[in-house]
């Protein structure tokens, strides 16, 4: 057996590994709070000495993890954050979770996980685990972190492990999160797939070891390609049902008593987060080197991009029937985080649709009870105060975000116009003086009013 694997997989099995983490964001800090918890001390390298001073402090930065979790393990010993490159050096396992946007070609941007490489191989000795966590292209793992170790004089498989395992992580999710969420692994040898598969194991509940490492990069891919693709479905069957005046929320309900054969996925006003709205594109991108088009990824990311446009056209028709134009009109987002009960405003549709009411002369403001402020473009915005005053005051309120911490009969009660994108005000029990608007009209084409 290889000294360097047998040597790794008992540290890892007695807890005397080391483990790093380098990117403490959404996906990072997660996995470095649970890695402690499987009684690891933790090294987590980030370029931002705000985030690094801030936890530290043992406070926290991500809405999923609580402050007091944080300052345990700064306590304890178990938990380090810097900034301090060379720290990394004293790990036995690396996890990279450093983000992977997309350039404004919409091509990957991988300065992130190319710099994170290079810092690593500097960094790396014999006996080292190295897993990519980013979501990025298949074959990224291979061609980009594999011949930087090997320019170290470090054979992968032999001297140092080097896999690819795919993070899940979801926002706010109260049921599933780092822990019990099944993990995907692909090592690029055998014994990478071991060592991985053991270390993943030590923290999660369940592992799921594939063949190689492209395999591990195209799960991901296809899991939020397949939700990108439907959500684009059922956006588009929201503007067909538009068309014909049918209720496209009565529909989704009814087609969902299926046992069989149907999955419920809902419309809105676009797709916002890091992974769907960008995953796919890396397929996309990678399928375009090897001269193949991705013709349902493109057309399912046509139709959710144009979904902002769909509503802001709503919300001009619908002021148009108060003889008002959205020039010079008040209007109130509510909700602009791009998922409900989260902070998170990644690639968040509310943000098109912001711009595209502030393009046709409409003074926007917003309300979110999770964003109280944000900059955007290099300008600071500040959200209001949910009154009845505010909402008297503004000539419509667009629902995009529909957080449950929103009293939605409050709204109803004070606001003049509402369009709401996400069916909110389905449970309000009355609209009192407001006019509600649904993605879809429920007056048939031909119909006396249509």
């Amino acid at each position: 057996m290889n000294d360097m694997k047998t040597t790794l997989l008992k540290k890892i099995e007695d807890r005397s590994a080391v483990a790093a983490v380098i990117g403490l964001g959404y996906v990072g800090l997660p996995l470095a709070m649970e890695l402690c918890e499987a009684g690891f001390h933790v090294i987590g390298y980030d370029v931002s000495e705000r985030v690094v001073g801030l936890l530290m402090r043992g406070e926290s930065h991500i809405q999923d993890i609580p402050a007091a979790q944080v300052g345990k393990h700064v306590q304890s010993g178990k938990f380090l954050a810097t900034t301090d490159a060379t720290k990394l050096r004293a790990s036995d396992t690396v996890s990279i979770a450093v983000p992977t946007p997309l350039a404004k070609t919409r091509d990957p941007d991988m300065s992130y996980v190319l710099s994170a490489s290079s810092t690593i191989a500097e960094q790396a000795h014999p006996g080292m685990l190295i897993v990519l966590e980013s979501t990025t292209y298949p074959g990224t793992t291979r061609e980009l972190l594999q011949p930087r170790l090997e320019e170290r004089g470090l054979t992968v498989g032999k001297d140092v492990f080097l896999a690819f395992s795919p993070e899940r992580v979801d926002p706010g999710n109260p049921t599933y999160h780092t822990k019990n969420t099944p993990k995907v692994v692909g090592g690029i040898t055998p014994a990478c797939n071991e060592v991985a598969t053991a270390f993943y194991s030590s923290t999660i509940d369940t592992v799921v070891p594939v063949s190689s490492p492209e395999a591990a990069e195209l799960v991901k891919l296809l899991e939020n390609t397949f939700r990108s693709v439907n959500i684009g479905l059922v956006n588009e069957m929201a503007i067909v049902c538009d068309r014909l005046g049918v209720d496209i929320w009565e529909v989704i309900d009814a087609a969902g008593t299926k046992p069989f054969g149907f999955m419920k996925f809902t419309p809105g006003p676009g797709i916002g987060g890091h992974c769907i709205p960008l995953d796919p594109h890396y397929l996309a991108w990678k399928m375009r080197s090897l001269n193949y088009k991705t013709r349902f990824i493109d057309l399912a990311s046509e139709v959710n991009s144009s979904m902002p446009d769909y509503v802001v056209e709503k919300v001009a028709r619908a002021l148009n029937d108060d003889k008002k134009a959205v020039n010079g009109s008040r209007v109130l987002v509510l909700g602009i985080a791009y998922k409900r009960d989260i902070d998170d405003m990644r690639e968040s549709p509310a943000l098109d649709v912001m711009r595209l009411l502030e393009a046709r002369g409409a003074h926007v403001v917003y309300h979110d009870p999770h964003v109280p402020s944000f900059r955007e473009d290099g300008h600071e915005m500040h959200g209001v105060a949910l009154t009845a005053q505010e909402l008297d005051s503004c000539d419509a309120v667009v629902i995009v975000t529909d957080h449950t911490a929103v009293d939605y009969q409050f709204v109803a009660n004070h606001a003049h116009l509402i369009v709401d994108t996400r069916h909110a005000m389905a449970k309000v029990k009355a609209t009192g003086k407001a006019r509600v608007i649904e993605l879809t009209s429920s007056t048939p084409i031909g119909a006396k009013g249509a």
